[in-house]
């Protein structure tokens, strides 16, 4: 089943957005698909209108920081879930720390508004054509943004908190 969901979203891509289209994979239990970041509004949209695959409910944003991966240190990734089949999808994007700038998927999704503002707030994702970008849930003077991985997740001087708890 997934991998007919994989191929048939991937053909769908290829053929659509051509050289837009990256790659795609199973990973874990959720077809995904990478695709360019220029054209991530127009996949969604594509993605929600199309009659056989019509994945209309956005359930995830999230945000993904790779230090270590030169020129591809960011990822936005979108889960997409078509509620009558019970099918979801992973699209991802991937973009360098020295541009940040992704384009807004608000006029898709309008449950995008806030997923974006928390994705600015916590990574510093500009979202080009967001009708409200602003701090969501820090403190608007707090300066930097403090899901990003140069920046400790605990005090320094806690050893029951260290940052490799976490993953890092």
């Amino acid at each position: 089943m997934e991998n007919t969901l994989l191929d048939k979203v991937a053909e769908k891509l290829k053929t659509q957005f051509g050289d837009g289209f990256v790659s795609s994979s199973m990973n874990v239990d959720y077809p995904e698909f990478v695709v360019k970041r220029d054209i991530i509004c127009e996949v969604v949209d594509f993605l929600y209108k199309d009659e056989e695959l019509a994945f209309q409910y956005l359930t995830t944003m999230a945000t993904i920081h790779y230090p270590e991966n030169q020129g591809h240190e960011f990822a936005v990734m979108y889960q997409l879930h078509n509620l009558p089949k019970n099918l979801r999808i992973r699209i991802k994007i991937v973009f360098s720390s020295s541009d940040v700038n992704v384009p807004s998927i608000t006029s898709v999704f309008s449950a995008a508004n806030w997923m974006e503002r928390q994705e600015y707030d916590f990574f510093g994702i500009i979202f080009r054509g967001h009708p409200n970008l602003k701090r969501i849930l820090n403190m608007d003077d707090l300066g930097y943004h403090p899901m990003r991985k140069e920046y400790a997740l605990e005090d320094g001087t806690r050893e029951d908190k260290a940052d490799k708890m976490f993953g890092r």
